[in-house]
């Protein structure tokens, strides 16, 4: 069975499981509208088409035959290129995924995800393979045999270990040119990287880089895929959400201390990005441990 003749969209688990697969033919114009970050690890592999990437403050134009990773926690975002129809892949790996395996097999399947340069761009053998790889993958999804999720498993491990090697002995891509207005960009994400503790407001930002308010928020959003504020908001509530697992902080220290003006606006960005309360939250990730 080749991908071409898969159904339009497959999928295996969900966000609470070791893996969890998403696959799409997609058709016209799309953008990721969910909470963009996690703690899965993630593998993103285009088969046709064209997409422009966002990963932490950086902007990755990635063709068909491209492998982005993505480390866990990060805040990505896709978004259209020149052409909006795209067929990918999407592998997410919980952490939980890698507990059977010794540290040092660890170590070495989760090495990519630390890499500075997290797209992967593959040869013409090295993307038959992986192709094969994920085509087999999801044949067993599609028709669903007996044993199908061990062989989607042993499919998915294949594909972290290819990965795994290849980064290892791949040299340095070069760095990828940008355009002034995105070189401008980048340099606002990384101050607000910097200073989300702190206020930013889109007035103080504009007059900081020089340029318009009108201009910043329009070319923010082209260059992200985000509005200025609600990357503003995810980073923030990134951090809050770190807060809340690893802290006894209250709640509210746990606010101011993530730049937020007020609490009553915490609650309510938090929960609309994380889904539930910043105390309920807490009890969630705590009852895990």
């Amino acid at each position: 069975m080749t991908v071409q003749s898969l159904p339009g969209k497959l999928s295996l688990g969900s966000m609470s499981d070791p893996l969890w697969i998403e696959y799409d033919r997609r058709i016209g114009h799309y953008s990721m509208n969910h909470t963009h970050y996690h703690m899965a690890y993630e593998i993103y592999y285009l088969f046709r088409g064209e997409r422009n990437y966002f990963i932490r403050d950086s902007f990755y134009p990635v063709h068909a035959g491209d492998m982005v990773l993505i480390d866990s926690n990060a805040v990505h975002k896709t978004s259209e290129r020149s052409e909006p129809n795209h067929e990918r892949i999407v592998l997410h790996f919980a952490q939980s995924f890698f507990k059977e395996y010794s540290q040092e097999d660890r170590d070495l399947l989760l090495a990519p995800f630390a890499e500075a340069q997290p797209l992967v761009r593959l040869n013409l053998k090295e993307r038959m393979h992986v192709e094969e790889l994920l085509g087999s993958l999801l044949s067993e999804l599609s028709e669903c045999p007996p044993g199908y999720q061990l062989h989607i498993r042993n499919m998915a491990i294949e594909l972290l270990l290819f990965t795994a090697r290849h980064i290892l002995k791949r040299k340095a891509l070069p760095d990828v040119e940008l355009t002034p207005i995105q070189r401008k960009v980048t340099d606002i994400i990384r101050h607000i990287n910097l200073h989300y503790k702190e206020p930013l407001h889109l007035d103080m930002l504009a007059k900081q880089f020089f340029i318009s308010k009108g201009h910043l928020c329009r070319v923010f959003k082209e260059v992200t895929g985000f509005g200025f504020t609600q990357y503003i908001n995810i980073t923030r509530v990134k951090e809050a959400e770190l807060l809340l697992r690893e802290t006894d902080w209250s709640v509210t220290q746990v606010s101011e201390h993530c730049g937020f003006e007020n609490f009553s606006h915490f609650g309510k960005v938090f929960k609309m990005l994380s889904g539930l309360s910043p105390r309920a939250y807490r009890k969630l990730e705590h009852s895990k441990e």
